[in-house]
């Protein structure tokens, strides 16, 4: 087991308390400085991730956001951009005011799961390799998130219309129908299968981003942890 070398500033609110001592890393763990630690930073990736998704440029222009793109949904835009460029535009950016939408469903959701991290989770943190913390958080709140948020994405594209834009787009076109796992050239998107691949990006996207931020703070944890011995 690893063992860090605490000396920083810990600074909460207006106050500030010095500490400097060498302890294991499970000692870390389990002690209120150690999960109040951990939850600081997770709950500064969660606040990250709801600036991103509250501002539709900083969405659409997110490198994270960007790899959080379902495959299939990426397909339906590369073939979006052959026939109609400007539906493929159309479609981002409704996705992005529909992820907009969500930021007061999910940033609580991911509030309440940050908080009830106990001394076992951070255990698992402190013994885990980067980006453990956001692991930990994902397995905690995923399931609950696709579950609130869809339903709202569904509603906004469905506001939009821009289901039916783009299956009036691609009419006739047999690829739609492959890239969604059915070979029938009626096939088309369905307002539940661009939710859904909305969705999935914007699940993704969150733990991404939080994920980005956890490893950005890792070695410096409000200057928590600084160096390593084994």
């Amino acid at each position: 087991m690893k063992k860090y070398i605490i000396s920083a500033a810990l600074i909460f609110g207006s106050g500030a308390a010095i500490l400097s001592t060498t302890q294991s890393c499970m000692a870390l763990a389990t002690s209120d400085l150690g999960i109040a630690v951990i939850k600081r930073v997770l709950l500064g990736g969660v606040n990250k991730a709801a600036g991103i998704f509250s501002n539709k440029q900083a969405f659409l222009e997110n490198d994270l956001i960007l790899k959080a793109l379902p495959e299939n949904l990426r397909s339906v835009y590369n073939m979006l951009d052959r026939v109609a460029p400007s539906i493929t535009t159309k479609g981002k950016d409704y996705v992005a005011q529909a992820a907009a939408y969500t930021v007061n469903i999910s940033t609580p959701i991911l509030q309440n799961a940050v908080n009830s991290l106990n001394a076992n989770d951070v255990t698992r943190i402190m013994q885990g390799g980067d980006g453990i913390a956001t692991q930990i958080l994902r397995e905690k709140s995923e399931q609950q998130l696709v579950q609130a948020i869809m339903p709202k994405v569904d509603e906004k594209l469905n506001e939009f219309g821009i289901v039916r834009t783009i299956n009036t787009a691609l009419q006739g076109s047999n690829l739609l129908g492959s890239i969604l796992g059915n070979q029938n050239s009626s096939s088309n998107l369905g307002s539940g299968g661009l939710s859904k691949l909305a969705s999935e990006q914007m699940v993704n996207g969150i733990f991404y981003i939080i994920s980005d931020y956890e490893k950005q703070n890792q070695s410096s944890i409000l200057g928590a942890f600084n160096g390593a011995a084994k």
